[in-house]
């Protein structure tokens, strides 16, 4: 019981820690295009689950690194540029 209310206040203190995330003014012209992106993450060992465009103007990603851990990072889409992130190991299950 104590892991899944740990497990609870985690996630809700994770989501407050990213609300309001501002990563760009630039109109979305200025953007690299959603395809492109994920390409360049791929390249770069990214595996991602969940793609979105977040209210802050940022390309948001829930997946995976090349070390396999876990991520929940939020890129400026002009520049790629990582603005805020999150990692967790994957055995938090012990």
């Amino acid at each position: 019981m104590k892991r899944l209310l740990s497990a609870v206040i985690l996630a809700t203190a994770s989501a407050g820690a990213f609300a309001g995330t501002q990563c760009t003014e630039e109109p979305k012209d200025k953007w690299m295009t959603e395809e492109a992106f994920k390409a360049k993450l791929d390249e770069q060992g990214y595996t991602v689950k969940k793609f979105k465009v977040t209210s802050g103007n940022c390309y948001e990603i829930y997946g995976k690194n090349k070390d396999g851990k876990k991520v929940e990072i939020y890129f400026n889409p002009v520049d790629m540029s990582v603005v805020k992130s999150k990692s967790e190991d994957e055995d938090d299950d012990d």
